[in-house]
């Protein structure tokens, strides 16, 4: 009867789980392990260094396995602020460089208008928009007609030559009338003339070999943009003009 007794209390017993303690610990170190090592591949170093510390601290007490040399010279590591302080200061000294290109190309077309003594029927100003070059009417057009006169594609061909630039820009060239209504065999509105002057001006420029096509682009907008009052033939001519606006180079590049 005793016999039997101690063989049930053998198979009651259970096994030795001490292996479980170490296994676990194993385990855990491997998971630490591979986040360190996901964390090592973000560019993002300062974030990498304080996780990978945390570790260190916990499972090695600041020393040992993940212990690492900083991914970037020491004094170099900047944190996101700091990294978009600098973009910031960057975009920033760009439009101020962008700025100053501008003006000089302003005075270089002022250059051009003083010397042809245009300055009644050309002028240019600086906007946020980019540098401005308007042209008047008359100096290019005969009334109610969107091809460049004949006499007038000399000074087309000058002003494309004051375009080229390195590296080019983007130049929207725009048409403008004043509101006085219009309706002929060809245009039926001043929109319809305003983007046909704007494209006949815009192919003018562009026999220009020195210019790329690709950067330009026309737009018509009629007797709805006008720089003046339409109620005096001062106004209306002033408003009956055609536009070149050189864009900065912020401005999306062509594709």
């Amino acid at each position: 009867m005793s016999k039997r007794r101690k063989k049930k209390k053998h198979h009651d017993e259970h096994m030795d789980e001490s292996w479980l303690i170490p296994y676990a610990d194993l385990l855990t170190l491997l998971l630490a392990l591979f986040i360190v090592l996901f964390a090592m591949s973000s560019v993002d170093a300062v974030k990498f260094q304080m996780l990978s510390k945390a570790f260190n601290d916990v499972f090695t007490g600041g020393t040992g396995v993940f212990e690492f040399q900083s991914p970037m010279p020491e004094g170099q590591m900047e944190s996101p602020e700091e990294q978009q302080k600098d973009v910031k200061r960057n975009d920033k000294d760009a439009a101020a460089k962008d700025q100053e290109e501008l003006q000089a190309l302003q005075q270089k077309v002022n250059g051009y208008i003083n010397d042809k003594r245009l300055t009644d029927k050309l002028e240019t100003s600086l906007t946020d928009e980019g540098l401005l070059v308007m042209i008047r009417d008359n100096v290019l057009f005969e009334s109610g007609r969107a091809e460049v006169r004949p006499q007038d594609v000399k000074i087309a061909n000058e002003i494309s030559d004051l375009l080229i630039m390195n590296p080019p820009r983007n130049i929207i060239i725009s048409g403008h009338t004043d509101n006085v209504p219009i309706k002929t065999a060809r245009y039926d509105s001043n929109w319809e003339l305003s983007v046909m002057r704007a494209v006949e001006f815009m192919k003018i420029i562009l026999k220009n070999d020195k210019l790329d096509p690709r950067w330009f682009s026309a737009k018509g907008f009629g007797e709805f943009q006008p720089v003046a009052t339409n109620a005096t033939e001062e106004g209306k001519a002033r408003n009956r003009r055609v536009e070149i606006l050189i864009l900065p180079r912020t401005a999306n590049e062509p594709q």
